[in-house]
């Protein structure tokens, strides 16, 4: 009875769409096929009488092979037949594809859902690069590689004598900074860690090849299970100074200003306690204090002189500003610090960079000095602050060098300040991902060759600052009009410095 059925519904809509879309021939009906339908009850008595009117039905018409309306009924009956059961199988067979599709989803998300829950580390990516991190919270990796890729015009560093002013036009791309940072925290959150390696430094024609190997300038472990008391040992840029702590990759202009080579502590080897107190007060306050081997990156002391640092910042609308520049965050409240720093050591050095242990103009090279020869003292003043996408931030230096085996005592003073805004916040028009900025600064310094003389130099400089995606993917243009007063000579002399930079970490 279901055979039947299922014969008859499929002869009805075989004749339907015939009905619809054919025609008849002109020749004799085909009495069998049209008793078969009527008595399938797929046609009427009306229609069929009507049927018999016709000469002849074509085969097509009812979408079978060109000789099967001709044979007798019995065998018409099969050809339908086996035309429902081939219909029927392909609709099942559809059917059975979405279930196996739906069943193997359901399985590849359960699979999923399972590593994602119970395997016991995860990956991902953040400000701070690739992560893997275990599921307890206790372990943590970042892994990220940055480059700062420059191109200057006439000179790619700040020229300090007149020579240097002089001296002939240099058009330059360099590699300034391709670097590698590894940090996280182990065995507890509080527990943290970070290895910074320097891959490619640039050098000089005349340099040795050893002056661009890679090195490695941080390494430190930092415990900072307390707020009001972290412990850090081992090697950075120690936290004297925001100029030189804001990292390369977070400045406002394509390099730091002229002040940071006379007066950055820069990196060095040793312990440090700090702390936050009073969060969230009008007394909102951090605190630094360390004791360092003194002698720059990577080297150890030849006496028993430490370099000791303090530094005491005061956030003095409650509210803690990172150690950046620009206000690319867009701080929705006003947020400002006001700091105090100073540092002393006697050594063989006069000035520090990311290189280590240097000399100042006119001085003894460390190779050459006494242990204990000079001795450094200097203090700073700084100011920062960010609201609504300005930014203003400045500091002040003064700095003491005396030479114990020569009997003298130089004194080096300079400061600078830069502001930045994001005029797309006064004007729409103006697209939201630039910044415009600019910068003064000043260094009066000993003269070189009569350092009873002094000499004075000048910075003015214009910057702009797109971000793509923050202090992680940014192009930096600066211009620079640079001056030098030489007592000495009795001579000034300038220089325009014009520089493009692509910073981006991944």
């Amino acid at each position: 009875m279901t055979s039947m059925r299922l014969r008859s519904i499929a002869l009805h809509f075989i004749f339907a769409a015939t009905l619809s879309a054919a025609t008849f021939s002109a020749l004799a009906a085909d009495q069998a096929l049209l008793d078969i339908l009527l008595g399938n009850g797929v046609i009427t008595q009306a229609q069929y009488v009507e049927l018999m009117k016709k000469p002849q039905l074509t085969s097509q018409d009812f979408g079978l092979p060109a000789t099967d309306l001709a044979v007798a009924p019995t065998q018409a009956e099969s050809i339908v037949d086996e035309k429902i059961e081939k219909a029927l199988d392909e609709k099942f067979a559809a059917r059975d594809k979405v279930i196996d599709d739906d069943l193997d989803n359901t399985i590849q998300d359960k699979i999923a859902a399972k590593i994602e829950n119970e395997f016991p580390v995860k990956a991902s990516y953040s400000k701070k690069g690739f992560r893997l991190e275990t599921r307890d919270g206790n372990w943590q990796t970042n892994l990220q590689w940055r480059a700062q890729m420059r191109y200057t015009n006439p000179t790619s560093g700040d020229p300090r004598q007149i020579d240097d002013f002089v001296a002939d036009d240099q058009s330059t791309f360099e590699n300034r900074r391709l670097r590698m940072k590894i940090g996280g925290f182990g065995y507890r959150p509080w527990l943290g860690y970070q290895f910074e390696v320097d891959l490619q430094p640039s050098r000089d024609p005349d340099s040795s090849s050893t002056s661009a190997s890679a090195r490695v300038i941080d390494w430190r472990i930092t415990a900072s299970k307390w707020d009001w008391a972290n412990l850090r040992v081992g090697q950075w840029k120690i936290n004297y100074n925001r100029e030189r702590v804001d990292s390369s990759g977070r400045q406002q202009f394509v390099e730091r200003s002229i002040v940071n080579r006379i007066f950055t502590v820069d990196r060095q080897v040793g312990v440090q306690l700090s702390g936050h107190l009073f969060k969230d007060s009008m007394a909102d306050m951090r605190y630094y204090g360390g004791v360092f081997t003194g002698n720059g990156r990577g080297v150890r002391n030849t006496d028993d002189n430490m370099m000791y640092m303090g530094r005491l910042q005061w956030n003095f609308l409650g509210r803690d500003l990172k150690w950046r520049q620009t206000d690319v965050e867009y701080h929705d409240k006003p947020t400002g610090s006001l700091a105090f720093a100073y540092a002393t050591k006697e050594g063989r050095c006069t000035r520090w960079s990311s290189s280590g242990c240097g000399n100042l103009d006119g001085f003894t090279s460390p190779a050459r000095a006494a242990d204990g020869q000079f001795e450094v003292d200097q203090m700073m003043q700084e100011f920062a602050f960010k609201y609504r996408g300005w930014s203003v931030q400045q500091e002040f230096h003064w700095k003491t060098v005396e030479d114990d085996l020569m009997g003298t005592k130089n004194d080096f003073t300079g400061a600078y300040a830069q502001t930045g805004y994001f005029f797309h916040n006064l004007f729409p028009t103006v697209p939201k991902q630039l910044e415009l900025a600019f910068r003064y600064g000043f260094v009066k310094e000993p003269n070189e060759l009569d350092r009873a003389l002094d000499n004075v130099r000048q910075e003015f400089t214009l910057g702009a600052n797109w971000f793509v995606s923050g202090h992680s993917n940014k192009f930096t243009a600066d211009y620079s009009y640079l001056t030098l007063e030489d007592e000495f000579f009795n001579r000034d002399v300038n220089e325009n410095r014009a520089r493009v930079q692509w910073d981006i970490s991944f």
